[in-house]
């Protein structure tokens, strides 16, 4: 009876220590001193270790500077810009200027109103070119995507950190413990087979 006990107790001690390994992947939170080690969750120490390099990996793989920039110069944006400019040019004259300026709408035909219109988008169009590159250059000049990833994972609580990790995870951290139990109650079963020989 105390053998078959054997793979129970084996199945514990597997579930038992790999559900506290994972536990030591976040806690303690703080250095604890016991005698002369001092433990710290894996997470909480590497946190900035963890931020440069998840930094590093979304600058260079994942986005970048060149991908926002490649988007906003693409010409399919130009049409959609040009689109949305034609008709807050047409909401303009037709309904703003109308109201700021009523004796100048006696005027307003629809004639008027496509040549103005018209002068006003190939203005546009020539200034756009030009306005999209400086807004690019701002932003290749003030966007650092690897140091606001930086910034934004250490400034993580250590509670956050958790929350998201095991989020991500926790599916696996549950199969690590599970494994632990199973493995231990095979270890079990071989020692059962081991002291019968």
């Amino acid at each position: 009876m105390i053998l078959l006990t054997l793979p129970i107790i084996a199945a514990l001690t597997g579930w038992i220590t790999n559900y506290i390994a994972i536990k030591m992947l976040f806690h303690p939170r703080e250095k604890v001193k016991v005698l002369f080690l001092e433990i710290q969750g894996i997470f909480p120490k590497r946190q900035k270790i963890l931020a440069e390099r998840l930094g590093a990996i979304v600058a260079n793989e994942l986005f970048s500077v060149q991908d926002i920039k490649q988007a906003i110069q693409a010409p399919e944006r130009h049409d959609e810009i040009n689109e949305v400019i034609s008709q807050k040019i047409d909401h303009f004259l037709d309904t703003k200027l109308v109201e700021a300026m009523p004796m100048f709408a006696m005027f307003l035909n629809d004639e008027l109103k496509a040549q103005i219109k018209t002068t006003l988008m190939l203005e546009i169009q020539q200034m756009l070119p030009e306005m999209i590159s400086i807004f690019v250059q701002k932003i290749e000049t003030e966007v650092d995507v690897e140091k606001i990833v930086y910034d934004k994972v250490v400034a993580f609580s250590s509670d956050k950190l958790e929350e998201i990790l095991y989020s991500i995870m926790s599916k696996e951290f549950r199969f690590i413990e599970i494994l632990g139990g199973v493995l231990g109650f095979i270890i079990g079963l071989i020692q059962i087979a081991l002291l019968q020989l």
